[in-house]
């Protein structure tokens, strides 16, 4: 059975990396929507990675997001049991960041 879920935020994003979404026990995640919104008067770098935070995970890599911009990123990535999305900022508590899509609960 799939679930359409908000899968994190709207929340601000710290300028070090955490995790913003694991894919429970017995599900699939896919994440299909990226929102992020930028309401400083200043560009800010956005990280994003599926797992923990290094170059080879990356899907955004110190992005700029311009001043008073959102940056919507629709997308079709899976991720399976335990995987992780980790998100973090050049500045702290700046960006905003929301992901949206489904679960898959598996049998």
């Amino acid at each position: 059975m799939r679930i359409a879920k908000r899968m994190a935020g709207p929340a601000q994003v710290s300028n070090a990396a955490a995790t913003k979404y694991t894919v429970a026990a017995g599900r699939r995640g896919i994440l299909r929507h990226v929102h992020i919104q930028n309401p400083s008067a200043s560009v800010v770098t956005f990280t994003m990675s599926i797992g923990a935070d290094a170059a080879a995970t990356r899907l955004f890599d110190a992005y700029s997001i311009g001043a008073n911009a959102i940056l919507d990123h629709f997308c079709y990535y899976v991720l399976e049991a335990a995987e992780i999305i980790q998100a973090l900022a050049g500045t702290n508590n700046i960006l905003v960041l929301t992901i949206d899509g489904d679960e898959d609960v598996l049998s």
